[in-house]
């Protein structure tokens, strides 16, 4: 069997590749809780004879599906956590939440996940009816992306170390290879302990833990100035200490989240965050705590692994949509907030905002029914992904594939309706198709590996892997307090 008939299993198994797709949509579980989730992908896995192996790096919620043996060894990443507050009828081109400040897809990690597993039963198809081929495939399932860096939490235990390659993709507006880089990151929470008393009886004897939120806060907003232009910090106030404006608040709480392009200037920003918070506890006599959530890496890209998933991207064709998917696509438009904003490929070269902006001059602004060309580059993107652990683990690349309609902002409603549609499942098979081809590439053809390596070797120019996230740190479940 060669790799043209072995992707075409994905066709065959379309009918249940989408209901694995619209099923983990259902579900809509947030970071760590995705039990349904894991399960149903589980269930598929071992259904195809794959060696399942649960509660790895000691998370629930996270899974390993191996199918082969001997080397070349190959990881397919699946995701498949949603966001809170996300909640969305499918299909709906209006604002029509299924649950009112309920879960959804608005990343599309549903379609993430699903492809991936597509990709792992295809190299599975190949290995079965090729018996003297040496090579083996895992999908690795990875909980909590979304706030929770469960690739970083499974890094740290060594997970990914005996790779010789991993392969992903995300759901997005437009066809084409990642390349580049993102921003590391850490979340860490400050809590401010203070003394409760009457705000007009006897206000000299309360110590005010929302005053300390607050004017850590306002030192964070001076240090921004003083720090490298591609850094970000954020914040939430996750807990301000009751409703009562006549009570001093005992207790508050922010969380925030430090960003740049590298692990180490994120670390040196996080002991600048931390001795402002120190500091706004000193000037309002309060006590302060933090927590050190959860961590990720910057994204080592690899042009060797890019350029093979290119030409797959290629043989296997890009999806096409009918006059009903574009007309919804059209309706979709109408409902954006900001229906100006370009596609996020638009900004990231200037070749692909190019091609874009010719592509709907002639075509129209509805789906983006076109593959962009490669385009190697060592831009940091502005976003972070959990990917970074593994691509510092071994060589690493990923595509974008079409789930939505054009310009759908990331992490919306609109996200969300799309990603339960035939677009997504269209997307989903061509991610499922283009991964797949890759991946029997590598096993057949060591000299790819050894290049994506020495690339990858060049890269790091003697640097080793240091997870962020410090040893006895554990991965917490991410959302909304009850």
């Amino acid at each position: 069997m060669n790799k043209a008939e072995a992707i075409q299993i994905i066709d065959q198994r379309q009918a249940e590749l989408d209901d694995v797709n619209d099923s983990i949509w259902e579900y809509a579980e947030t970071a760590f809780t995705e039990f349904k989730s894991a399960d149903k992908l589980c269930e598929v896995l071992e259904k195809e004879g794959f060696r399942v192996e649960r509660n790895v790096a000691d998370i629930a919620t996270a899974f390993t599906g191996t199918y082969g043996s001997g080397r070349p060894i190959i990881g397919l990443l699946g995701e498949f956590d949603a966001l809170s507050g996300l909640s969305q009828e499918a299909g709906c081109p209006e604002k029509k939440p299924v649950v009112p400040g309920g879960n959804g897809h608005g990343c599309g990690h549903n379609c993430l996940g699903t492809a991936s597993l597509a990709a792992a039963i295809a190299v599975k198809n190949y290995l079965e009816h090729n018996p003297g081929v040496s090579g083996t495939v895992i999908y690795y399932g990875c909980p909590g992306e979304e706030g929770g860096s469960g690739k970083a939490f499974m890094a740290r235990e060594g997970v990914f170390k005996d790779l010789d390659a991993a392969i992903t993709w995300h759901p997005g507006t437009t066809n084409n290879v990642s390349s580049g880089s993102s921003l590391a990151n850490y979340q860490v929470k400050y809590r401010f302990y203070g003394v409760a008393s009457h705000a007009a009886g006897a206000p000299e004897l309360g110590r005010s833990a929302l005053d300390a939120v607050e004017l850590m806060n306002v030192g964070v907003q001076f240090l921004r100035e003083h720090m490298i232009d591609d850094a970000r910090i954020h914040y939430a106030i996750t807990d301000t200490g009751g409703f009562s404006p006549n009570v001093v608040q005992p207790y508050a709480e922010v969380l925030y989240l430090i960003r740049s392009p590298k692990n180490s200037q994120v670390e040196e920003l996080y002991q600048r965050v931390n001795r402002i918070a120190q500091g706004a506890a000193l000037m309002t006599d309060t006590r302060m705590e933090m927590e050190f959530i959860k961590g990720c890496s910057n994204t080592i890209p690899n042009n060797v692994l890019e350029a093979q998933l290119y030409e797959n991207f290629k043989e296997v064709g890009i999806p096409h949509y009918t006059p009903e998917e574009h007309a919804f696509a059209r309706e979709m438009l109408k409902h954006y907030e900001n229906p100006d904003a370009l596609d996020g490929a638009a900004t990231t070269t200037k070749a692909w905002g190019k091609e874009l902006a010719e592509y709907q001059k002639e075509h129209g602004v509805s789906i983006n029914e076109c593959l962009l060309s490669l385009q190697p580059y060592d831009k940091v993107g502005a976003g972070s992904t959990d990917v970074g652990d593994v691509s510092w683990n071994c060589p690493t690349a990923q595509i974008h594939v079409v789930t939505t309609a054009a310009r759908t902002p990331g992490h919306s409603w609109q996200f969300t309706s799309c990603n339960k549609t035939s677009i997504a499942h269209k997307g989903v098979n061509c991610a499922g198709k283009v991964m797949g081809a890759t991946v029997i590439d590598l096993i057949n053809d060591p000299s790819i590996i050894e290049r994506a390596k020495k690339e990858f070797e060049e890269r790091l120019d003697g640097e080793t892997y240091q997870c962020p996230i410090p040893k006895g740190i554990k991965p917490q479940a991410m959302g909304p307090k009850k």
